[in-house]
């Protein structure tokens, strides 16, 4: 579909869905990142699954991160409607969720999310956090958000993001560029987003699991999920890898360095997970 017919339809859809926002449903899981993780070809997974639906038009809303201020009527219009979603006639529940990765990451959105759904699940995928650095950076390249070679944008984070977390803590209508497109390094100390995720959601609402085991053997893990949505096995799901982007190689003196920068986030994340990333097995 043109682009010109996908702002089209986007548009008239805006408009319907925020006059029926009142007859929505609001989602009963999310897909919270971790970015460049497979949090796009999960959610296209989900999606086939006869029990769940996502928001009408793209699978992230980003509503807990950058638009809270647009209230939860507007968030509330974009999913399907409870009549929808609700069981009748011997058919469950209709699971309903959004996959945002920049929830993990985000200061705020964890509370934001424990007050305004209670009881809501969520989805935590990660990745060795040298791939995910590196692939991030080429996904900002490619989007123009980011300017700077991959070495050098390491070398400029620390300044970049210096200061910009406690901005977003203090206003909370506040965006910040950097702190959303530029943490390479950052985003990739999955402990302390995790541990911020079960301060206020609790572990047992939590579901982790590594994207590498997902796309080498998706069936298993994706009755993993199934499970912990509370939904049944359905057969003929298409697993397919959505958003890959071809870059070169990565030098084995850099992917030596960030090995051994993330070397104590890795711990910190074995000792909450209770196991070893297949990364550092």
């Amino acid at each position: 579909m043109p682009d010109a017919v996908k702002r089209s339809v986007r548009s008239t859809w805006g408009v319907f869905g925020q006059a029926t926002r009142t007859a929505r449903a609001l989602p009963t899981f999310l897909i919270v990142g971790a970015q460049r993780c497979g949090t796009t070809s999960l959610f296209k997974a989900l999606v086939q699954h006869p029990q769940v639906a996502g928001p009408v038009l793209r699978k992230g809303v980003h509503y807990f991160d950058t638009a809270y201020g647009r209230g939860a009527g507007w968030y509330r219009g974009h999913f399907p409607t409870r009549a929808a979603t609700r069981a009748r006639g011997g058919r469950p529940r209709i699971e309903v969720g959004e996959s945002s990765p920049y929830y993990l990451f985000h200061p705020l959105a964890a509370e934001r999310i424990a007050r305004d759904l209670p009881g809501v699940k969520v989805i935590v995928l990660l990745r060795d956090p040298v791939e995910r650095a590196y692939s991030a950076h080429s996904h900002e390249r490619a989007r123009g958000f980011e300017t700077a070679a991959f070495e050098r944008a390491l070398d400029l984070e620390e300044e970049r993001l210096a200061g910009e977390e406690a901005r977003l803590r203090a206003d909370p209508g506040a965006r910040s560029h950097a702190h959303q497109h530029h943490g390479y390094l950052a985003r990739g100390r999955y402990a302390l987003q995790l541990l911020r995720l079960e301060e206020h959601l609790g572990r047992d609402r939590m579901h982790v699991m590594e994207s590498e085991d997902f796309f080498a053997t998706p069936e298993p893990v994706f009755a993993e999920v199934e499970r912990f949505l509370g939904i049944p096995h359905a057969d003929g799901i298409r697993f397919d890898r959505h958003n890959a982007r071809p870059r070169a190689d990565m030098s084995e003196a850099l992917r030596r360095r960030l090995t051994d920068y993330f070397a104590r986030a890795d711990e910190q994340l074995a000792a909450w997970w209770g196991r070893t990333p297949s990364w550092r097995a």
